[in-house]
């Protein structure tokens, strides 16, 4: 069930335009706005979930999401490269303290630059 509130469920609507990269019947790609990396995709269910511990309730939801995340890292390129050849990351924020902004679930995939560690 769609969230009037919810920014990604306008995203769905076509009510908010997005850069659409690549969608399913469950899931949708598309360009985040303030990018993070050369490739910063979000990878959102069309059911309205407000974080990935839900998601989780939904294993053939979650698992279309992340598959989708895959294609997209197959499909997008860097200096020639696949991003999914050179690595990528998969950064689901659940929750205030860990800087969900957005209370839709979604995956960040991030790629086409040296990510480094520790994270945040």
């Amino acid at each position: 069930m769609a969230d009037d509130d919810c920014l990604f469920c306008r995203i769905l609507a076509g009510e908010v335009p997005a850069d659409v990269v690549r969608e399913t019947g469950l899931s949708l790609a598309f360009r985040d706005i303030t990018p993070q990396a050369p490739t910063h995709v979000l990878v959102i269910p069309r059911r309205h979930v407000a974080n990935l511990a839900e998601l989780a309730e939904y294993p053939g939801e979650l698992a279309d999401a992340v598959s989708l995340a895959r294609s997209v890292a197959e499909e997008e390129r860097h200096d020639g490269t696949a991003v999914a050849d050179e690595g990528y990351r998969l950064v689901a924020n659940t929750g205030s303290r860990a800087h969900q902004t957005v209370f839709h679930a979604h995956l960040h995939l991030l790629g086409g630059r040296d990510l480094g560690w520790p994270p945040g």
